[in-house]
């Protein structure tokens, strides 16, 4: 398994709008993708702090790189329309569980 996480700084006051749109648009397109097995929607709990997470969970490496293409251990996927909720790109991570649960 491959936990991918994806992590963008939203401007200040679009946060709801922002976690919506990713709740309804983006995480419902992840459903149908080949490998892949859950995600998690995170927002920063401090007021003055605009983070958003986006967790998710892959069987392997093949089913990332079906989802994010040839560069995904570097380039994050994100839809034109993000722009506009964003102070920058958005960044990504990869992990590998290593404890009971994952």
């Amino acid at each position: 398994m491959i936990v991918r996480i994806w992590e963008a700084k939203v401007l200040p006051r679009r946060n709801d709008e922002f976690c919506a749109m990713l709740a309804a648009e983006v995480f419902q397109s992840l459903d149908g993708a080949d490998g892949f097995e859950g995600a998690e929607l995170l927002r920063s709990v401090s007021e003055d702090d605009h983070r958003v997470l986006v967790i998710t969970r892959w069987r392997d490496e093949a089913a990332v790189r079906a989802y994010a293409g040839p560069m995904w251990r570097i380039r994050p996927v994100w839809a034109e329309g993000e722009f506009g909720y964003l102070e920058h790109p958005p960044t990504v991570w990869h992990f590998a569980p290593i404890a009971p649960g994952g």
